[in-house]
């Protein structure tokens, strides 16, 4: 016992130093920095918006809902992001009014605009102003007697607003805004009936999907 108790402390005394030596040469390793993301908004995004749409007026008073789609691309320099976007949505968007036998409605069955924009980024959240070409196709139908005839028109005009997009996941962003859109007036039914300016306020929320990955690594 006495034989192995001495053996045991020889082999100590000779690592121990060894051991030490080897802890002393090892180079010191600095931790590793802790990663930051930092969106880059440039790019091309595709999405799907949708929202309400009503309007200010003195007679037939439209209100209803939309869904569609968004294509776009942006560019950034700094914090300010500006670019283009384009969107189109299947609409239902109604009034009727009733005049003794006649019964007057009006229905906007979609609706679209192209539109630039300029914002500030704040890393993943956008704040933008936009505004360019709008247009909405619309049918009169008029009713009386049991007897129906209708008219569809193409009214174009223009937009301006404002609007939020945050990022909540590397390639996805949701976005909120409100457009004020006024279209010239048409005239249907072969001159019979003219139409006043169509003066429309919209909120629509949509989601798009950023290709090219916008997250780049910041060490």
């Amino acid at each position: 016992m006495k034989k192995v108790l001495l053996a045991s402390a020889c082999v100590f005394a000779l690592a121990a130093p060894a051991s030490a030596a080897d802890l002393a040469a090892r180079p010191y390793t600095k931790a590793p920095v802790a990663v930051a993301s930092v969106y880059n908004w440039t790019g091309f995004y595709l999405g799907i918006v949708g929202g309400g749409a009503w309007q200010d007026a003195s007679d037939i008073k439209m209100k209803g809902g939309f869904v569609g789609g968004t294509a776009g691309y942006n560019w950034q320099t700094g914090n300010v992001v500006f670019g283009i976007e384009a969107d189109g949505a299947w609409a239902d968007v109604s009034d009727s009014v009733t005049a003794g036998v006649l019964t007057t409605s009006s229905k906007i069955d979609a609706m679209g605009t192209v539109r630039g924009r300029i914002g500030y980024a704040v890393n993943n959240v956008l704040f933008y102003g936009t505004g360019g070409y709008a247009w909405v196709d619309n049918k009169i139908t008029l009713s009386a007697l049991g007897v129906s005839v209708s008219d569809s028109k193409w009214h174009n005009g223009w937009t301006v607003g404002a609007g939020v997009e945050a990022f909540f996941a590397p390639q996805w962003s949701v976005k909120g805004e409100y457009l004020y859109r006024s279209l010239g007036g048409e005239t249907y039914f072969s001159g019979a009936l003219p139409t006043n300016t169509l003066e429309l306020h919209t909120v629509q929320v949509g989601v798009n999907y950023h290709f090219g990955g916008p997250v780049v690594a910041k060490y």
